[in-house]
């Protein structure tokens, strides 16, 4: 949680009410117990890996591990111009400075410390950044509680109070978005892997779950203060609620609410810049290349990153570009755990993913009558929070749209094998099962729980690959199930 949060969450606060900030709240905390069913699962599939990407990758083959490479680091990329902009935002606001010199020592600061310690030391700011939070939620809500009259009888009034369409579309949209991205997040499996056990990885994303929410909805609640009380006129970026309310407070305060927001940022910023140098160390040159030139990379990700950050029109924008491209990419990649879709090759999880993509841009050129416009809604240049269907049409083509294009590849590919397989006289080994996987899915009843499930999977029989199938030739390799990597995290 850096301080994007305190741009995003009173935004929807300000212009979709309480539904909306309610919404957008579980909709962020609610995915993090996703972590607590799926990462044991994989963990048991992928032992020697730490980041989803290696699942991918012995899962489906080296190419798609490197497709879904290239959509992780592209996501922290965003991320981290995310969390700069807002930095920016908060800095420009509250003190009328220049906020690039901030940006820069931020990125060498958090540079040298990760380098020095690895990502452990982002652990280490994670727990610091736990207890910075509760720090500021009291304070903060403390001298607003002293210093902020809100008129109740407009309170009553208001509009925020009850539903709308928005609200309503959000509550598909953002579980979708939020949810599908959390994938993407290397750092969030960095976690996931170096849990002790299954039953501490549960603790702690039920306990994750419960502060995040209960931080976000409390940040959020700033976007009504600010709206009840007039604060936000009606030419003002709701995006700044927060910080036009903060500055209503006492000099200390908002100088307090500043230093710590620096350091909420430095410890999401440093946690992002360890996930993509284990990323690019792993998934592009498996531990190949020396830490210190992973390290170098990054650092040079470091310029355009402050570049995009110092132009980016908004922080939301740049977030939903990154959930709408995770839409189209996850859900199929996620069927590979399913035991009876052993067939699914990586085939279909590339074209299903920029198949979801190219039904965006199709649906946005129907809609809305023009295929620049259909271009323009695949990175939602007109926002979320529009008056038309077409960000809630959006979030319904990438996943939807992506499983259509990747059942059609599915029965092409199969049909040429058939056919292959009866002009030539070689076996059709296509439907064969290379391994049986080990999922909780396998069982009819389904797991009672996460230690059920990894139990049950013990007796799980396993099946040789065989030599003749195409599927262990060279070719083959690169889209379908390999040998898991010995390789370990920096």
């Amino acid at each position: 949680m850096g301080c994007g949060i305190l741009a995003t969450y009173p935004q929807i606060a300000a212009i979709a009410g309480v539904q909306g900030l309610l919404v957008y709240g579980l909709s962020s905390s609610l995915p993090i117990l996703l972590f607590g069913f799926f990462g044991p699962i994989i963990r048991k599939r992928c032992p020697e890996g730490f980041v989803l990407t290696e699942w991918a990758r012995q899962r489906y083959g080296v190419v798609t591990g490197l497709y879904l490479s290239f959509f992780t680091i592209a996501t922290m990329f965003l991320y981290m111009v995310g969390e700069l902009s807002s930095l920016q935002m908060a800095i420009t606001t509250l003190t009328g400075m220049d906020a690039l010199p901030v940006m820069i020592v931020e990125c060498v600061v958090t540079t040298i410390y990760t380098s020095w310690g690895g990502f452990h030391t982002s652990f280490v700011t994670d727990n610091i950044q736990g207890a910075m939070v509760f720090i500021l939620l009291i304070v903060c809500s403390i001298a607003m509680g002293v210093n902020i009259d809100v008129d109740r009888s407009v309170v009553r009034e208001s509009p925020l109070l009850h539903s709308s369409l928005l609200g309503w579309q959000l509550v598909y949209i953002l579980p979708v978005a939020i949810a599908t991205n959390d994938f993407f997040l290397s750092g969030f499996w960095l976690r996931t892997f170096a849990s002790k056990t299954n039953k501490d990885l549960f603790i702690g994303t039920s306990i994750g779950t419960v502060v995040i929410l209960i931080f976000l909805v409390v940040t959020g609640v700033t976007g009504l203060i600010a709206t009840w009380t007039g604060l936000l006129d009606d030419g003002t970026d709701s995006s700044y609620a927060f910080f036009i309310v903060l500055l209503q407070l006492p000099n200390w305060v908002v100088g307090f609410v500043l230093v710590f927001i620096m350091l909420l940022s430095a410890a999401v910023f440093d946690s992002l810049q360890s996930a993509m140098v284990s990323s690019i160390s792993n998934d592009v040159f498996r531990n190949q290349l020396r830490p210190i030139w992973a390290r170098l990379i990054v650092v040079l990700v470091m310029i355009p990153t402050i570049v995009v950050a110092l132009r980016a029109p908004n922080v939301l924008q740049i977030f939903l570009i990154s959930d709408l491209i995770s839409a189209a990419v996850v859900p199929s990649l996620m069927l590979g755990l399913w035991q009876r879709l052993y067939f699914i090759s990586g085939v279909e999880v590339i074209v299903s993913g920029l198949g979801g993509i190219l039904t965006v841009f199709i649906f946005g050129t129907i809609y809305l009558g023009s295929a620049l416009e259909g271009a323009k809604l695949i990175i939602l240049e007109n926002g979320l929070y529009v008056d038309d269907w077409s960000a809630f049409g959006a979030f319904v083509a990438a996943p939807f749209g992506g499983l259509i294009f990747g059942a059609i590849t599915l029965v092409i590919r199969l049909s040429v094998l058939k056919i292959y397989s009866m002009v030539t006289g070689a076996p059709f080994t296509a439907l064969d099962k290379p391994v049986e996987a080990v999922s909780p899915f396998a069982h009819v009843d389904g797991p009672r729980d996460i230690e059920d499930s990894d139990r049950e999977s013990e007796n799980v029989e396993r099946v040789e690959v065989k030599t003749d199938d195409w599927r262990s030739s060279k070719l083959g390799s690169l889209f379908f199930l390999q040998e898991p990597s010995t390789k370990t995290p920096l």
